[in-house]
């Protein structure tokens, strides 16, 4: 299993003892949740933040926005060095078009689907994906309680990748903890993201260990 540590989660007063804490971890890569209070009904950093982090981090970011119009940010985020450009398919008016943007700017190309979207909304454009995060909180908020149906969401998305032959990988992102991970691995994930269950944990480390067995 790959773990994603969520930075939202992390001590903002001492985000560079966090980010060195993910850096000698066996994290696979770092989760940023963007937030613009828009699309979503909170703000979180922006793009001070995100430069700050990318200077430090040795761990590919993995960047989720939660933002309205994420396509006119494809060129900076780029610029920053961010791997995973996420965006939301709720967010996307031509959605087709901004992962071809993503891509061709050089990242790797994920779309978010919010807790209520069905898996077959990417059905013609699953073959381009990088990553597909599915929610299984409500986004804009952190700590919150996770969502049985991701279970059986996660389980739609592997049988509609393995169909097509798509390789993307599955994200999952809202509650992530010991039992509910193991659930999810089991349904076919690939990528964990967890936040408190990590960064409130007395030893982070060895929480992310804990889920990269599953």
């Amino acid at each position: 299993m790959l773990v994603s540590p969520s930075l939202l989660s992390a001590d903002f007063a001492n985000l560079a003892k966090d980010i060195e804490m993910i850096n000698n971890s066996q994290a696979d890569m770092l989760h940023l949740d963007v937030m613009d209070g828009v699309f979503v009904p909170n703000i979180s950093f922006g793009f001070p933040v995100i430069e700050a982090v990318a200077n430090i981090c040795r761990k590919p970011l993995d960047v989720h926005l939660m933002i309205v119009k994420p396509e006119i940010w494809v060129d900076r985020m780029s610029k920053i060095g961010v791997e995973i450009m996420n965006v939301h398919q709720e967010a996307c008016l031509h959605l087709d078009r901004t992962i071809h943007a993503i891509r061709e700017a050089g990242m790797k190309a994920a779309v978010t689907l919010n807790p209520s979207t069905p898996v077959g909304l990417l059905e013609d454009v699953i073959g381009e994906l990088d990553m597909v995060l599915l929610m299984s909180v409500n986004p804009g908020f952190g700590g919150q309680k996770f969502i049985d149906n991701a279970v059986a969401k996660t389980r739609r998305l592997r049988e509609l990748i393995d169909r097509t032959g798509s390789k993307a990988l599955i994200e999952v992102d809202g509650g992530v903890n010991e039992s509910t991970g193991r659930l999810l691995a089991e349904a076919g994930a690939d990528i964990l993201v967890a936040g408190s269950y990590i960064f409130n944990a007395p030893d982070p480390a060895a929480r992310i260990l804990t889920l990269k067995s599953l």
